[in-house]
């Protein structure tokens, strides 16, 4: 009877310690909160005006479905002006921009680290005259475990504000401010 006790709590031992070191992946399961780096490569008539942006972002994300994360995050840009020079060969430098981003959106992973989303949302502009745009970004990213409840996010995303402005004689003119971003993070689980 004693043997058999042993052999019972012994298993119960390895059994236990079994289950504990299965811990699931942190990028797969449980809310988390990220605090990221954030640096922004303007293209198009946006990089003509401007040079590198840069700043950082709070990210919250939560399970919602298997491998479906709904992600809502808000951040601070700054992205310094070009010299830009004008007829006559004065040039002028472009003020900086600074917009305060907040997003809503999904995270799929594809694999156990791998995943694709997009967001959206609004860039609030917080110079004199600036404007509200409308934000959207379809992004990639992997996420490194570093602890039990804590991981590394690097992601590379595609991102476009779209402004409307009003010109003389009714006119209505559409802005649109493109870049590459780059986000390095750190997630903490909650």
């Amino acid at each position: 009877m004693k043997k058999l006790f042993l052999l019972t709590a012994i298993a119960g031992i390895f059994a236990f310690s079994n289950v504990s070191a299965q811990t699931k992946d942190p990028a797969m399961s449980g809310s988390k909160l990220g605090i990221g780096a954030e640096f922004a490569f303007p293209t198009g008539n946006f990089g003509d005006a401007y040079k590198l942006g840069y700043g950082g972002t709070l990210q919250f994300q939560t399970p919602i479905a298997d491998k479906l994360n709904f992600t809502a995050s808000a951040g601070y840009l700054t992205f310094t002006g070009e010299d830009i020079a004008t007829v006559g060969g004065v040039t002028f430098k472009n003020a900086d921009l600074k917009v305060i981003p907040v997003k809503a959106g999904i995270n799929y992973f594809l694999a156990e680290n791998i995943y694709v989303g997009g967001e959206l949302g609004a860039a609030f502009g917080t110079g004199d005259n600036s404007k509200t745009s409308f934000a959207y970004t379809p992004h990639v990213g992997v996420e490194f475990p570093v602890s039990d409840k804590g991981s590394i996010d690097l992601s590379a995303r595609y991102e476009e504000w779209s402004t409307n402005y009003d010109g003389p004689g009714n006119t209505n003119y559409n802005f649109k401010s493109r870049f590459v971003g780059l986000r390095l993070a750190y997630n903490f689980g909650l």
